[in-house]
This record gives structure tokens, C-alpha cells and sequence, in this order.
């Protein structure tokens, strides 16, 4: 087997607060900066609209409160609108993290529907600033309409602004917003993980771009099935949910192997459900401290 650095990290949650869903790796967006490394040439893996509901059935089971529907685009997914309607039905808060690059009119009562929430990325108050991150011309222009309609509608809506590029107008892609109306804004930083990866990152590099609670009170599944601490993580599989299902993975012993991988956090602050820019009071920094000393695991 190949050699694992492992850190002193924080025993995780038992159960998780909240589960991401990565249901497609299709995206009308190229953006340079992407861990999915997601684009127009993406899929929906190998996970059927059954096999979503049942995920979300066994995260509802397993008492989990928050669902999140990324990808990719999720809404390219021809069944998001159902899972949507199922998620919240068992009690589950729903979040969309859409790219906002096109909704049609009557998704607007899918955002609107109770117990469900949207979230988006923005990166500049210039159309040719965000469409140089984008690699989609008319993105920025097709995401501002539609935030500002989802404030006129008065939709839960979060943004996040990721620093990409140097000088990049992040403070007045802020402002621009706040003219808008959106109050939930949360800023980060490109991490170097997937199409943002220099080449030959290291693992241990890699894990040190984590907010360092990856895994404690959260867990991805992607489109393929595979389970990871975080969409971000996605390189540290822990198993597959059409194997055995959600349950069986985080009880098991490779995913408390993977946990030991990311380094630590000095502080106890929850890191964000999708570790994009935070949804709450956490800043989501890359880890703060370093993993000890390499060891290694035949």
C-alpha cells in the first residue's frame, strides 16, 4: 500500500450535521480555480436518482440535519427537482449550491419551498474579471440576475467570493452585492486542490489546504458513489454507498483511517458544510497546523 501521513486530528462527529451531495460532474462553467475540476464534458457518474433518495432516506435515519445539492451544476441533474421535493420531507434543510448561469422560471418555487435554501459563487463587479475565472462569457451578467432575483423573491441566498486571481476586485464584488441586497457574504481563498493543484502536489500538501474538520460533522458523496470527509477531500475515498450504504462507511475503519490524514486545526471552530466561503461565524482556513511527523502504514 502506499504511504499515509497521518495527523493528531480531533476524533469526528459520530453522526454528521450535514451530507453533500455531489450529483454531477456537468457544469456549463470552466472555472480555473475548480476542485471538481467539473465542465461541460462532466457526467452523473454512477449514481441513479434511486440511489440519491435512498442516501438521502439513510442520512434522515441516521439523524442528519442539512443536505446539500452541489456538483458540478446540480441543476444539469434531471432529477434534482425530485430530490429536492424528497429532502425536506423527511425534515432535511436543503441547500442548492448553484452556479446561477441559468434557472428557469419555474424553479423559482423549488428555491422558495420551505426548509430550502440557495447558495452561489460570485467573483468580480466586472463582467470580464469574472468571466476570465468562469472561462463562460455572459456568466456574470446571467449570476447577477439571478441573485438579484432571488433577493427580490426573498430566497434564503448565501455567496461566496473566492480570491483567484491577483488584484482580483474582491472588495467591490462585496460591495456590489451588499448594493443588492444579499447579507450573507463569506470570503476565501483558491485552494490547490483539483484544476487550482500545482503539478505533483503532494498528499501532504494537499491535506494542508483543508480547513483541518473535513470529516467531523460532514461527509460527501459523489457522483460515483464514493464517500469522502468533504468534497474537497474527495481524493481520501472511505468506500462506496452502493456497496453498503452511508452507515456502514462512516462506521468503518478506513474512513476513521482517512480523518488521520488531515492535519489539525488549532481552533474548534466547525469548518463550513461545503468548505467553500463559510456559511456561519467559521473562516474555513487552511489548516492551521501541520501534520507531525510522517508515518507510515504498510
Amino acid at each position: 500500500m502506499s504511504a499515509i501521513i497521518v495527523s493528531q486530528s480531533t476524533p469526528a462527529k459520530s453522526v454528521p450535521e450535514v451530507v453533500e451531495l455531489e450529483i454531477t460532474g456537468s457544469c456549463q462553467l470552466r472555472c480555473v480555480h475548480c476542485f471538481a475540476e467539473s465542465g461541460p464534458w462532466g457526467d452523473h457518474g454512477a449514481m441513479t436518482a434511486s440511489d440519491w433518495r435512498r442516501v438521502i432516506d439513510e442520512s434522515a435515519a441516521l439523524g442528519v440535519r442539512q443536505i446539500q445539492l452541489i456538483g458540478g451544476e446540480p441543476t444539469l441533474h434531471p432529477a434534482w427537482p425530485e430530490l429536492v421535493e424528497h429532502a425536506p420531507s423527511l425534515g432535511l434543510h436543503t441547500e442548492i449550491y448553484s452556479n446561477l448561469f441559468h434557472v428557469r422560471p419555474h424553479w423559482w418555487q423549488l428555491f422558495s419551498r420551505d426548509g430550502v435554501t440557495l447558495a452561489t459563487s460570485y467573483y468580480s463587479d466586472r463582467a470580464k474579471e469574472h468571466e476570465a475565472i468562469t472561462a463562460r462569457p455572459g456568466s456574470y451578467q446571467r449570476t447577477r440576475t439571478h441573485i438579484t432575483e432571488a433577493v427580490r423573491r426573498g430566497v434564503p441566498l448565501r455567496v461566496g467570493i473566492v480570491s483567484v486571481l491577483p488584484g482580483q476586485r474582491v472588495v467591490e464584488a462585496q460591495q456590489e452585492l451588499e448594493a443588492l441586497g444579499v447579507t450573507r457574504i463569506r470570503l476565501d481563498r483558491t485552494r490547490r486542490i483539483g484544476r487550482a493543484s500545482a503539478p505533483q502536489l503532494s498528499e501532504e500538501a494537499r491535506a494542508g489546504e483543508l480547513c483541518g474538520r473535513c470529516g467531523n460533522g460532514q461527509v460527501a458523496v459523489l457522483a460515483s458513489g464514493d464517500v469522502a470527509p468533504c468534497v474537497m477531500a474527495r481524493w481520501l475515498v472511505t468506500g462506496n454507498v452502493r456497496d453498503g450504504g452511508l452507515a456502514s462507511v462512516i462506521s468503518g475503519g478506513t474512513w476513521a483511517q482517512a480523518l488521520r490524514v488531515i492535519p489539525a486545526r488549532e481552533s474548534g471552530d466547525p469548518c463550513d458544510p461545503d468548505c467553500k466561503p463559510a456559511s456561519d461565524g467559521s473562516d474555513c482556513s487552511p489548516a492551521e497546523r501541520p501534520a507531525c511527523e510522517p508515518k507510515y502504514e504498510e
